[in-house]
């Protein structure tokens, strides 16, 4: 019997191996959120990259537990704002603004 590996385990794998990669990715992926405003589809990422940095260390520098990290980042977590920002700078990133080009307002 085969053992395959889910898509979230070899985009894991990708992201360990080329860390470089990971800012470009998330930026990405906020763009995304910005745009159709998926919350889940973010949080997969934000999930997959805390799956790379390792679920326990940003827990515990977040002051959550392993648990609390991952339901908060679950296909149905909806974590607060300073939840993510904690989360992100944990990551090494910040959460910044960015201004919408051609923007009515």
């Amino acid at each position: 019997m085969h053992s395959y590996r889910t898509l979230d385990d070899v985009t894991v794998e990708y992201f360990a191996q080329h860390p470089e990669e990971i800012e470009s990715y998330l930026n990405e992926r906020f763009a995304e959120y910005a745009v159709d405003g998926d919350a889940a589809a973010l949080l997969a990422a934000l999930r997959v990259i805390a799956r790379v940095k390792g679920i326990s260390s940003l827990a515990e520098a977040i002051g959550m537990t392993r648990q609390g990290l991952q339901k908060a980042l679950s296909a149905k977590g909806n974590p607060r704002l300073d939840t993510i920002n904690a989360i992100m700078r944990a990551m090494g990133y910040q959460l910044l603004p960015h201004r919408i080009e051609n923007s009515a307002v």
